[in-house]
């Protein structure tokens, strides 16, 4: 009787210990999902962050290029006034009319000029950051923005990727996309090529560095050496410059603003003979249509 009795106290507690056991994997297994799922949705909450940022920056350049069409017309309208002013004085034998209406199309057919370069420049602007961002990967593009701006290239490297962390020695893991960079430098060997380092407003303490002047200037120039000695980027065309916490593009009192300042940027610029070229190459996107007005005058189409 007290035998059987020691053996099923000892079931059950082998089924308690089995049941304990059982739990503590599930809590475990639970733990870790739960830290998979946050660190998503941390990395989503960034990238919504930066998606905004890109919407804010377009919304504010399609502001300018809308005050911009606004000027021209403004003065098409001073130009037409002038006309009708012209035109009602005719009867007093004030004014030639046939000389004036010559003047207003050559300032119309200006005015067109102007336009069609400004759409020209814009499609040049696509069409290059198109063709320099086809050959980076997706997880790259997130360490990396490529921007074109009047037929420059602004290359912005963030530091997490390039550099060692608290260091301007160069990471392994940017070895492959500066060698992508590389090539796009290589594929426009007649620009000179600026490499811009910048930081956070956090001060250093490394021996021998002394400030982030310093670190910025350093930083710029291992990617230029590294440009140079290992990817065979021609040095005179290279220059290392640094602009410390002193060109901020983000809110340094935030950790993401000051993820964001701490960038290196390649600028690749072109010579304005060579621009000009380009401008010139750049695809049509509007062509100068001339639309016959009243009394002869010709009107620029926007």
């Amino acid at each position: 009787m007290i035998r059987s009795r020691i053996i099923v106290i000892v079931v059950v507690i082998s089924g308690l210990f089995l049941a304990s056991c059982g739990g503590k994997k599930r809590y475990a297994a639970l733990q870790m999902q739960h830290q998979d799922l946050t660190e998503r949705y941390q990395q989503s909450q960034m990238e919504l962050a930066e998606s905004r940022t890109n919407v804010k920056n377009l919304e504010e350049q399609l502001a300018i290029e809308r005050k911009n069409n606004a000027s021209l017309r403004e003065a098409l309208k001073r130009l037409q006034g002038t006309l009708d002013m012209s035109i009602n004085q005719n009867t007093q034998g004030n004014v030639n009319i046939s000389k004036l209406v010559d003047e207003i199309n050559a300032s119309n057919r200006y005015i067109q000029h102007l336009v069609n370069t400004k759409n020209k420049s814009d499609s040049l602007n696509l069409v290059l950051t198109n063709n320099l961002t086809r050959s980076l990967s997706r997880e790259e593009l997130r360490d990396v923005d490529v921007k074109v701006l009047k037929g420059v290239v602004y290359i912005s490297l963030s530091d997490n990727m390039l550099y060692r962390s608290g260091s301007y020695e160069i990471s392994d893991r940017a070895g492959e996309t500066l060698s992508k960079i590389a090539k796009i430098i290589q594929d426009y060997r007649e620009y000179d090529v600026l490499i811009e380092g910048n930081t956070d407003t956090d001060p250093i303490s490394q021996k021998n560095i002394r400030n982030n002047w310093d670190l910025s200037v350093l930083r710029a120039s291992s990617v230029v050496q590294a440009l140079q000695n290992q990817y065979g980027v021609e040095p005179k065309r290279l220059t290392a410059g640094g602009r410390g916490e002193y060109n901020p593009i983000a809110d340094n009192t935030t950790p993401d603003g000051k993820a964001r300042n701490r960038r290196t940027q390649i600028i690749i610029t072109p010579k304005l003979d060579q621009f000009m070229e380009l401008i010139d190459k750049a695809p049509e996107t509007t062509t100068e249509t001339e639309i016959p007005a009243q009394n002869g005058v010709v009107e620029p189409e926007f």
